[in-house]
């Protein structure tokens, strides 16, 4: 029996530098999707932020609604909603359209939200962010799978609420919650046995948490009679690959010290590692990989032996390179890194050995084949129309002189 199939896609949230044309760069994430689309791809996670002016995507439900329509298999989810953002009856109604827009393509990603600058402008106090997301994922599960929700918060009430439309998938829209070092997202996903989608895997403490944080979400799980699922658990890390690594690292000149600036001066998260060279930092630690096609495929399977199996990688959209650069590497994942973590070529591999096994039996019998016809038409109507080289061929196998026509 083969194993499961890795799946492939991208978390986009994105990053896009302050000397572009922001109406471009939405255009371009649009692409992008539809890129994926046409090469193979899984899935496709689109972000929320507000503030920042990096992450340009408000509304992942918004970009979700016009890539569905621009694609054709592709699953796309919000990647993620803040939950501390919105009201859960709203936030649900929004979902269950697109579940039903997309005939079952949505997932619904959910955090606490990423950006304190974005909890600020709102009047959030960061240390309830996460009280919070938890609070509204609990009743956003019950009126996902349909049901009638009444809760009283100090920041939203619910009374009889009901999604009035029946949700499209059963029972209910994939759902998954973020996770980066911390417990907070794997014991959410855990307590109702929902999918983890694992930011920053590839960073030195992302990656040795891999392992703790899927025991939480199981002991979680098992406490609160849910079940966890490898198959929907998601590594997200960066990647950029060329045909040769020299390659690969002058496509990055292009935007990647915009992108280390951004996560080192602005942003409230340390994913670019300490050091004079963040980019050797980056790929020596892992945390990146910026290499080849076999580059990319080393690190996955350190991720899949590290985490004892998961359900499929994300790769963070970053624009480090030009366009065709950064479509060529996704084009070169899908072609080169997908076969292997997929299964993809093994007939092909046995059925190559197995005919190179057979060929000198195959070759006695397909020359015995044709060469019995070529007898045949020899001896009813000569060797006239019948190539030199041929008869000799013949004549030579038989030992004989060329059969004479009656």
């Amino acid at each position: 029996m083969l194993p499961q199939r890795l799946r492939f896609g991208a978390f986009i949230a994105p990053f896009h530098p302050l000397d572009e044309n922001p109406t471009l760069a939405i255009q371009r994430d649009l692409e992008l999707v539809q890129w994926m689309d046409q090469l193979g791809y899984d899935e496709a996670w689109i972000g929320e932020h507000h503030s920042a002016a990096y992450e340009l995507i408000a509304s992942p439900e918004v970009f979700i609604a016009a890539a569905a329509e621009r694609t054709k298999h592709i699953r796309l989810g919000t990647g993620v909603s803040s939950l501390p953002y919105h009201h859960p009856l709203m936030l649900a109604d929004r979902i269950n359209q697109l579940d039903h827009m997309t005939r079952g393509r949505v997932m619904f990603g959910v955090g606490p939200g990423a950006l304190v600058s974005d909890a600020f402008m709102m009047g959030i106090p960061v240390g309830k962010q996460r009280d919070r997301m938890d609070e509204a994922l609990a009743v956003l599960v019950r009126l996902l799978r349909g049901e009638e929700v009444t809760h009283k918060s100090d920041w939203f009430e619910l009374d009889r609420a009901r999604l009035q439309m029946t949700p499209y998938s059963r029972p209910s829209v994939e759902m998954a919650v973020a996770s980066q070092v911390s417990p907070t997202g794997s014991r959410a996903a855990g307590r109702h046995g929902l999918g983890l989608l694992s930011l920053g895997a590839t960073s030195v403490g992302g990656f040795n948490a891999l392992a703790s944080n899927w025991a939480i979400a199981e002991e979680q799980a098992a406490e609160h009679g849910t079940a966890m699922d490898r198959a929907a658990w998601r590594l997200v890390g960066p990647m950029h690959i060329a045909e040769t690594r020299e390659q690969a690292m002058a496509d990055i000149r292009f935007g990647l010290d915009k992108w280390i600036y951004y996560f080192r001066e602005i942003a409230n998260l340390p994913i670019v590692p300490e050091g004079d060279d963040p980019v050797k930092a980056m790929v020596e630690t892992g945390m990146a990989v910026i290499g080849t096609p076999d580059d990319a495929a080393e690190r996955l399977q350190q991720l899949v032996d590290q985490s004892g199996g998961f359900g499929a990688f994300l790769l963070m959209a970053h624009n480090w390179a030009p366009w065709d650069a950064t479509r060529k590497s996704y084009e070169l994942m899908a072609r080169y890194v997908f076969p292997k973590f997929q299964n993809l070529n093994d007939n092909r591999t046995a059925s190559m050995a197995w005919v190179k096994e057979n060929k000198e039996a195959f070759t006695t019998e397909v020359r015995g084949a044709v060469g019995a016809r070529i007898v045949q038409h020899m001896m009813e109507k000569g060797t006239e129309n019948i190539r030199p080289e041929i008869v000799q061929l013949i004549t030579g196998a038989m030992g004989a002189e060329p059969p004479k026509a009656d």
